[in-house]
């Protein structure tokens, strides 16, 4: 049975789709295909993920019990501290609140937006 649909694409709103990209595409490994100061693509394997400018965007509160939830990415890593180390180094943040205690980190990244970095499975 073929899927109803194939995902294509996510597009994330920013204050800064240039630099949101580039960080996104040195984090994944991704090809930034397109770089504008208005909106900018990362590309994998027919996948993409763009990022488009916001005027007077604001950046959700972490944790932010009171407001509704926007969006977050989990992505796979083959070690948390050596990530982690990665991704702060290239302009991420971690925040004090940790809700996945060692099973997860949750790190800010360089426009606010909280995203998470997981162990890969093993086997």
């Amino acid at each position: 049975m073929t899927a109803p649909a194939d995902l294509i694409m996510v597009n994330l709103d920013s204050s800064d789709p240039a630099a949101h990209a580039a960080f996104y595409a040195d984090a994944l490994g991704w090809e930034v295909t397109h770089s504008e100061a208005e909106y900018a693509m990362i590309t994998k394997d027919g996948t993409s993920i763009g990022f488009g400018l916001v005027p007077d965007y604001r950046p959700p509160a972490w944790p932010d019990t009171a407001g509704a939830k926007r969006y977050h990415l989990d992505l796979y890593v083959d070690d948390l501290a050596e990530a982690q180390e990665r991704f702060v180094a290239a302009g991420a943040s971690r925040p004090e609140h940790q809700p996945g205690g060692d099973r997860w980190v949750v790190l800010i990244d360089p426009i606010g937006q909280p995203f998470c970095i997981c162990p890969r499975p093993q086997g």
